[in-house]
């Protein structure tokens, strides 16, 4: 659930999502995926942002009752029951780095087609 009290409040008190990231030590995507509620707001940051915004956290905070990404992996643990936590790291990774990877994706299966065409022809001379 997007922030929008938290959003216009930033807005109107001139602070852009990379002054509030700083302000959390936390970067401008990973800022902007909590302020559209994707990533759980903790209170201790609700506390921070109030402040810098100088205002009360209740003039800003929003909560829903849908899980967020991180309390549905509260509590993971893996198949020797080793408790995991919720410390997800979630990275942009740049539009153009993603399209360098599809085209080499395509470039491989390409060269795998061209092997196993040759693999056949080989087989098929050695019969």
């Amino acid at each position: 659930m997007l922030k929008e009290k938290l959003k216009q409040t930033r807005i109107n008190k001139k602070f852009s999502q990379q002054d509030m990231a700083k302000h959390l030590n936390i970067s401008q995507p990973h800022y902007l995926r909590k302020e559209k509620g994707e990533i759980e707001i903790r209170d201790e940051e609700w506390e921070r942002m109030a402040k810098l915004l100088d205002v009360e956290v209740d003039d800003i905070k929003e909560t829903d009752n849908e899980k967020s990404i991180n309390q549905n992996f509260e509590n993971v643990t893996d198949i020797t029951n080793s408790y995991i936590g919720s410390h997800n790291v979630y990275c942009n990774i740049p539009e153009y780095i993603l399209q360098n990877q599809q085209e080499y994706i395509g470039i491989l299966k390409k060269e795998i087609e061209d092997l196993k065409a040759k693999i056949a022809e080989i087989e098929n001379k050695l019969k």
